[in-house]
Parts: C-alpha cells; sequence; structure tokens
C-alpha cells in the first residue's frame, strides 16, 4: 500500500517552513481507496512567492486547522504505507520536522517518483512534475496545489509501475513486507483478487515471482490454481505468499505482457511454457503465370510469413473464410489440389485463375488486399483497444512492421502528439512469439481500431 502525498509549504529558511496544505492519496497499486486533503494553518507568514505560486494566502488559513488537529488523521491514513511523492525527500522531511514539533517520531519509508522516472523513463529533458506529466500525456488540474499535485503524482506512479517490467517495486516492498504477515490462506488471497483482464503474478514468502500468467478473470484463473490437483498446482499452492496483478483492460496486452516477463523474470513454475505457441504459417509463392499463390505450410523461422497459427486445422479454416470473402481461388490458395479448374469455378465463383483465364492484376490486387489486412509488414500503426478503465485506451505500436510496445492514455488527449505516444510507450521486444499473438488476435478481433501512423506522427 503507497501513502502518495504532496504538501505546500510557506517558505522560509530550512527547517523553519510550515504545511499550508497537504494531500495524501492512498493507493493499493491499481486505485486510490482513501483520501485526505486540508489546508493547514501554518501559524507563521508565507513567503510571497509562494502566495504567487500557489495562491494560498494567510485569509484563506485563518481558520483552516493547525496541524497538531490534522496529525492523527495524517498517521492513520499512512499506517503501513510507504510515502511516495515527486521529489520525497522534501516532503518527508517536511513532514517528520511538523511531527517532530509536536513529540512524535514520523519515520516512514520512501519512493521518489523524479528516482524512478529517470530510472525508468530516461532521458527526458526535465522531471520537474508539470514537464514530465505533460510529456507523458497525463492530465493535471490545479497545477502547485497538494490536491492536483498529488493526484497527478498518482497518475506518475501507476505509469511507472507499469514500466518497471522486472517488477523492482513491488518485489522490494514484498521482501519488506510479507515476512511481517501471518501465513496467508489460499482462500485469503482469492478473495483479493479481482474479476478483471490482466496479467497475475504469484509470489512465495521472499516476494520473488514463482509463476506469471494472464487471463480475462484473474480470480477464475487463481482458484483453478489453488484448486489443482497437478504436480505444478501443488507445488505453487506451498510457496505462495501472495498474489499481485497488473490490470491491462485489453486481453491483447495481457498476452504480450505475459509473454514479455516471463522472459524477463524466469519465475520457476513457468519453465515448462511452450516454446513453439505456433506450428504453421501462410506463406505467398508467384507461379509461372504471374499469379499469387497462398500456402499452409509448417512455421519456417528462416522465412517471413504473411501470419501463423497454433495448429493446421485453424489455418485452413481461416484461409477458407479469406477465399470466400476475397473470392480467391481454391487451387491457388492450396486449399484443393486439381489439375485443373477448381470446385469454385465450376460454381462460377471463381474467375478463372486457376485454368489462367482471369487478369493477373486484378487476381493479384485482391490477394494484396488480404495480405494487407492480415499481415502488418512493413506497416506504421497503431492498434487501438480497451484501456483499464472507461476513461482510457490502450495502444499497441508497430513501426515499419516492427512491434515496439504498448501503452495507455487517457480519453482527453488524442494519439497525434509523437512525443506523447513514444513517452507512454512501454518496449517490448519483437520476435515470432509477439508477432503471432498480434496476428491471431487481430484474426479473431475484427472491429478492432486500427490508426496509421502519417509521416509526421511517425518523425
Amino acid at each position: 500500500m503507497y501513502a502518495i502525498l504532496d504538501i505546500e509549504t510557506t517558505g522560509g529558511k530550512y527547517n523553519e517552513e510550515g504545511i499550508t496544505e497537504i494531500a495524501i492519496y492512498k493507493f493499493d497499486g491499481h486505485e486510490i481507496v482513501d483520501q485526505f486533503i486540508s489546508l493547514v494553518n501554518p501559524e507563521r507568514e508565507i513567503q510571497p512567492f509562494v502566495v504567487n505560486l500557489t495562491g494560498i494566502n494567510s485569509n484563506m488559513l485563518k481558520n483552516a486547522p493547525k496541524f497538531y488537529e490534522v496529525a492523527k488523521r495524517i498517521v492513520e491514513i499512512t499506517e503501513g504505507c510507504v510515502i511516495v511523492a515527486h521529489n520525497a525527500q522534501f516532503d518527508n522531511r517536511i513532514l517528520t520536522t511538523e511531527f517532530r514539533r509536536l513529540g512524535f517520531d514520523f519515520n516512514k519509508e520512501t519512493l521518489c517518483t523524479v528516482e524512478l522516472a529517470k530510472t525508468l523513463i530516461p532521458d527526458l529533458p526535465s522531471y520537474s512534475l508539470g514537464k514530465l506529466v505533460r510529456s507523458l500525456g497525463i492530465p493535471v488540474t490545479d497545477r502547485h496545489r497538494a490536491s492536483g499535485d498529488a493526484l497527478a503524482t498518482v497518475k506518475l506512479f501507476k505509469l511507472l509501475l507499469s514500466k518497471d517490467v522486472e517488477k523492482t517495486i513491488i518485489k522490494t516492498f514484498l521482501r519488506k513486507h510479507t515476512q511481517k504477515q501471518l501465513e496467508p490462506k489460499l482462500v485469503d488471497i482469492i478473495a483479493q483478487t479481482p474479476s478483471i483482464t490482466g496479467v497475475y503474478y504469484i509470489h512465495n514468502k521472499d516476494g520473488n515471482i514463482i509463476y506469471i500468467g494472464k487471463s480475462k478473470n484473474i480470480k477464475k484463473r487463481i482458484n483453478q490454481h489453488f484448486t489443482g490437483t497437478n504436480r505444478k498446482s501443488k507445488k505453487i499452492q506451498l510457496q505462495v505468499a501472495t498474489v499481485t496483478y497488473d490490470a491491462t483492460g485489453s486481453e491483447l496486452i495481457a498476452l504480450l505482457k505475459e509473454s514479455h516477463e516471463i522472459k524477463k523474470n524466469k519465475p520457476i513454475f513457468n519453465r515448462g511454457l511452450r516454446k513453439n505457441v505456433f506450428s504453421h504459417a501462410l506463406y505467398t509463392t508467384l507461379d509461372n503465370n504471374g499469379y499469387i499463390n497462398l500456402k499452409i505450410d509448417v512455421a519456417d523461422g528462416r522465412k517471413r510469413p504473411i501470419t501463423t497459427f497454433s495448429n493446421k486445422q485453424s489455418a485452413k479454416d481461416f484461409l477458407h473464410q479469406a477465399t470466400e470473402k476475397y473470392s480467391l481461388c481454391l487451387k491457388l490458395t492450396g486449399l484443393e489440389k486439381t489439375l485443373s479448374s477448381c470446385f469454385r469455378y465450376e460454381l462460377k465463383e471463381c474467375d478463372g485463375a486457376c485454368v489462367n483465364e482471369e487478369n493477373t492484376k486484378l487476381y493479384n490486387n485482391r490477394v494484396n488486399e488480404f495480405i494487407s489486412k492480415y499481415s502488418y509488414k512493413d506497416q506504421d500503426m497503431i492498434i487501438i483497444d480497451k484501456g483499464r478503465n472507461v476513461n482510457e485506451r490502450s495502444a499497441i505500436l508497430i513501426e515499419n512492421g516492427i512491434f515496439k510496445g504498448y501503452g495507455f492514455y487517457d480519453l482527453n488527449y488524442q494519439l497525434n502528439n509523437k512525443d506523447i505516444l513514444k513517452s507512454i510507450i512501454i518496449p517490448m521486444e519483437n520476435n515470432k512469439h509477439t508477432q503471432h499473438i498480434i496476428q491471431s488476435y487481430l484474426r479473431k478481433n475484427k472491429r478492432l481500431k486500427i490508426l496509421k501512423l502519417d509521416s509526421e506522427l511517425r518523425k
């Protein structure tokens, strides 16, 4: 659990500042579960430059509670939490100083979003909160007021958690806190797990990830792990201490994250992951008459396919549908072996490419239309899918036919700013597995929005 806060002060000499406003959002890694926002009477003058910056003046604070009146609420909302702030050293110093004046030792672990951002999003021109959230497409209101800045920090921290693919933040927290807890019951872990789409991480008592999986219903899948009777399930049941998860909203991103993070984290119970997620692929050849032929074959890593399939039957089913939709020839798609005309030609549904009657250019244009639809070779595009909540969408970036990664963006921002687009993307490796995952998903989800990138956005 995290207490994400921002403090506005009077300014002045070091360790003589007073708090004028405080905002704390209790954050469980996914959503805000509690909050406390209040003006505070600092019982001292506010520096003029601070008044100009925040708009908070002495008249506004006359009837505000003094720090000792809000101290108990601050202790309660931060209990068991790691303090998170942008420039955490400053906020933590101010807070501990105020408590020290009351004779109370306020000592918390801290995380600084400035330092995390420099590690996880390197080479940005500025890491000040205003410029950083603007460059990441994070909406912010009431800048330089505690509630507005703290809420922007929540959204920034959520993004940083997503970019931390090796789960360093989560694992460090669990190593320090899991062992202090009573041995969890499996039923309690299930009860705390949501029924959402995403990736889940099963941790042992040391905080290490022992299994990574994805599901459209995480609670249901965890329940299957904890009630399973096979050897792997029983081993997981013996070693599990806690389960964490990342909501994705999009099943495609869950599939891509699972594949990517298993390779990064190498959990002990994912070693049996199928090495080949696909067995067959669709290739093209050019025959002696100039027609483009399609052929289903065993997947060959040395060749670049149009698309790949988990098995031969799914490949044939897909190609039959494409043959009807694009008026292709059964013979030239390899679905019918014949030395003469194909069956569709006899039904007058094939224009005669099988017997060299149809104009090659017309036929090949339809084949290329089909290829363009189901292969993203050399294409620059964004696949738009569901987000983690109703106010956002997910974006999968492909440049020149190469998968670059994914990100989430607020609906208040349009994806027409190249800098924002590139900064929100969480990089991922482009390989045959990710290509198969994306192509399979595109085949099954035909209503997905696909945004073609223009030359300006690609720069």
